[in-house]
């Protein structure tokens, strides 16, 4: 490639940039500022909750009034959490972002992407994306994968002239390129801009919490409808004590901390992977990480760290080998691992001139110079280019099946850019690389061998070797040559379930093995971080790219590790599993509460009914506002936010609405009963004195939280020693409310009346015996087993 054209001057670049020519490409689908407040503030519960506070405010209660602290804690934390996730995020995606290397008069250099300005000259190698949309200025066997554009599996050569476009990516030889289309007029940001608009990772628990907000809707509608027409039009209180119970009833049916809890959970995940230089790029990428049961990794930058060095080279009689290597290593402008080796260890060329030349390609596994009378020279996989009966492949065999890298140089009969290239290849040496392994794979893989979660070593370096790797890492199981791979995709997918690593697999049937263990119903991450492991990447339900690797590999994975550290990634499955375990069990707090709360309403409303068809009694509400926000304070609020950021490694498994509501509805229903029974029990009547009413409410109360203390008590478990201490403490908190005088009367209780009082523990033991046998019972009947302690 020559340097002949020597781009834009500084004085050119800042007109452009005057005039707007920048590379102003939309950001990654993030909120700003300002839609993160407006996102957090203007909800539907906060709209809701902001109503009932209102109607609360003009009868003159201002301390019925206290469940509104609700909406500012609400907004206010769900917008410090979702900004510092923002925060995070766009810190570590200035650290992983591709930087397009520039050249222009003033030097040759690295940029940010949006420093490109239009007709700046990019130049580009092997796993460099393609920025912006440019036309070819030059190129050395330039070859370019368009499949994540256009869909088509073969990769494009180009010559002078041709076209490329921005979301492409160089699988071969290098070139330069004029930028000719920048910012929102490139095709990749016309694509991107459309894609913001969509999730791009399927979330099943942000689907899942939407269907359950969808089912407490239709309850509310009719329920709240009823309650509203019983107070206000049926009872002989005044507007104002109408109006309290009213709003008493409709408050505990808005699930206000569910979405919020969901929201901070994933935030907080964000933050802590951010610590661990984890670039999630997709929010739900946490929660799909956490339901992988298949983990495809690569050898080569996963497994053993991304450098080598040369150990020995094994020469076939008389040669001239570390000049050929030398010479070959110079030439190349853009080394791979392996050639950086080979440069580092001969570093002495003749000075020969090329001829011609091939790149290397993971398709073809050798690249190659012609040096004119000097002859034709390759180097590449000894079992592609050999005969696999020579001695010469038996001794490349033997040493591979070490552990180490082999390559072969070879001379050959014909011009190495000539259509039948290489020929017939005559070995000349073996240079023998060693990989170093990682020292934190084997704990790795162990973790994850604990977890359930299968692994499948996928290379294109030699089978035996990558069985040699695996082997010493502990992971045991058949190696298969993936050149005797089933194309179809049944077959392909029971080979998949047969052995466990795969050497000279190609970039084509990474993605096609891919798709084969999704067939068989597997949730499947995909690691990486050469140009050959793109497709496989996009393709998988989680990619995970290093962040050393090449800079289409980090584009489209959903999960960056900029450390290069595989052992991040059992953080990352525990962090996705805490998200979506705990959300689980809060969800179960919330949903318990608004079923009761409902079913509350929807009893004392058809008692409302039976007094105006009847002429019994009516029915007042129990509670007032403060009550059911009191109720809420330690049986869910607290509770919920601990459990939501707790540790929590149980593995994530589909279903996640039906264990939800198959939980809840029996707690909800047992709860409700429970508390009407005794409110039924406690009530005097139309003739009822205010102190009465208040007896009877506090008995109710009383009955709510006993049985509302166990259903935090069943979704707490397994116990550990603080599980048990948060029970504890939310029961304690409830007993120390209803001793002090002074909380009594803030709070409008009046336990005094020991008969009522015991009778309303009692009804709550007798609702909470009931929660722990539904509880068991469910276990038996979903056939998962209850444990009580960890």
């Amino acid at each position: 490639m020559t340097a002949m054209i020597t781009g834009l001057s500084d004085a050119e670049v800042a007109q452009r940039v005057t005039d707007g020519k920048t590379n102003d490409v939309p950001t990654r689908a993030a909120r700003s500022v300002s839609e993160i407040v407006r996102a957090n503030v203007f909800t539907r519960i906060n709209a809701i909750l902001g109503v009932l506070f209102a109607i609360v405010v003009a009868t003159g209660s201002l301390i019925n009034g206290l469940f509104g602290l609700l909406i500012v804690a609400n907004s206010a934390i769900g917008i410090i959490q979702e900004l510092r996730a923002k925060q995070t995020l766009d810190k570590l995606a200035i650290v992983g972002q591709a930087k397009p290397v520039v050249r222009r008069q003033s030097g040759t250099r690295a940029v940010a992407p949006s420093e490109v300005v239009l007709d700046d000259i990019i130049e580009v190698g092997p796993g460099d994306q393609i920025t912006v949309d440019g036309e070819v200025l030059e190129e050395n066997n330039l070859e370019v994968d368009e499949s994540l554009l256009t869909g088509e599996a073969d990769p494009m050569p180009k010559d002078r002239g041709d076209k490329v476009m921005s979301g492409s990516f160089v699988v071969a030889g290098t070139g330069a390129y004029r930028a000719t289309k920048v910012g929102r007029e490139a095709y990749a940001a016309q694509l991107a801009e459309e894609a913001s608009k969509f999730t791009l990772v399927k979330s099943e628990l942000r689907s899942g919490i939407n269907k359950i907000l969808q089912f407490i809707t239709y309850l509310l509608v009719p329920a709240g409808a009823l309650i509203i027409y019983t107070q206000l039009f049926t009872t002989d209180a005044g507007w104002r004590e109408s109006v309290l119970r009213m709003v008493g009833a409709l408050v505990p049916m808005v699930p206000e901390g569910l979405v919020l809890m969901t929201s901070i959970a994933f935030a907080v995940g964000v933050v802590r992977l951010g610590r661990r230089q984890c670039l999630v790029q997709e929010l739900p990428a946490i929660e799909g990480l956490a339901r992988v049961d298949v983990v495809c990794a690569d050898k080569t930058g996963t497994l053993t760290e991304n450098g080598m060095r040369v150990s020995d080279l094994e020469s076939f009689g008389e040669s001239e080998a570390a000049a050929v290597l030398a010479q070959l290593a110079a030439d190349d402008t853009r080394p791979n691992a392996s050639m950086a080796a080979i440069a580092e260890a001969y570093a002495d060329p003749p000075g020969w001139t090329a001829t011609a030349t091939a790149p290397f390609k993971s398709a073809t596994k050798w690249s190659g110079s012609s040096y004119g009378e000097h002859g034709n020279w390759v180097i590449g996989a000894p079992d592609v280019l050999l005969d696999p009966e020579s001695p010469e492949a038996a001794e490349a065999e033997r040493i591979g099946s070490q552990g180490l890298r082999v390559l072969l140089l070879g001379s050959c009969d014909t011009a190495v850019d000539a259509p039948a290239a290489p020929g017939t290849v005559t070995p000349v040496a073996l240079v023998i690389l060693e990989q170093r392994v990682r020292p934190d794979a084997k704990d790795t893989l162990e973790y994850f061998a604990s977890q359930r979660v299968t692994v499948k070593v996928i290379s294109g370096d030699n089978a035996k070797s990558v069985g040699a790797v695996a082997g010493t890492l502990g992971l045991h199981g058949e190696t298969l040559d993936a050149r005797r791979l089933p194309e179809q995709t049944e077959e392909m997918a029971d080979a998949l379930d047969r052995y466990t690593t795969f050497g000279r697999v190609r970039p084509d049937q990474k993605r096609a093995m891919v798709h084969a263990l999704q067939s068989r119903g597997h949730t499947v991450a995909m690691t990486g971080d050469g140009v050959n492991d793109v497709l496989a990447l996009k393709d998988a339900d989680i990619g995970v790219a290093m962040g050393s690797g090449s800079s289409a590999s980090r584009a489209v994975a959903q999960i960056v590790l900029l450390d290069n550290k595989f052992a991040t990634l059992p953080y990352v499955v525990a962090e996705g599993r805490r998200v979506i375990g705990n959300i689980e069990r809060v969800s179960n707090l919330f949903l318990t509460k608004t079923v009761y709360s409902v079913l509350l309403a929807a009893l004392v409303g058809i008692g409302g009914l039976t007094s105006a068809l009847f002429g019994t009694d009516p029915l007042p509400y129990p509670f007032q506002p403060i009550h059911v926000t009191i109720a809420a304070w330690f049986t869910i609020g607290i509770p919920a936010f601990i459990l939501s950021l707790a540790p929590n490694h149980e593995r994530a498994n589909p279903g996640f609405v039906r264990r939800v509501m198959t939980s809840a509805l029996p707690a909800g229903v047992i709860v409700g009963v429970s508390t009407f029974v005794s409110y039924l029990l406690a009530y005097e009547g139309r003739g009822a004195t205010a102190e009465q009413q208040t007896q009877a409410s506090t008995t109710a109360l009383i009955t709510l939280l006993v049985a509302s203390v166990w259903v935090l008590a069943v979704v707490a478990r397994p116990y550990e020693w603080w599980r048990v201490a948060l029970v504890a403490a939310s029961g304690l908190a409830y007993v120390v409310i209803f001793a002090l005088p002074l909380a009594q009367r803030t709070f409008l209780l009046d336990p005094s009346n020991l008969q009522l009082t015991s009778m309303g523990l009692l009804i709550g033991a007798v609702g909470a015996a009931l929660v722990e046998i539904a509880w068991w019972v469910e276990g038996k009947l979903s056939g998962e087993p209850r444990k009580l302690w960890r």
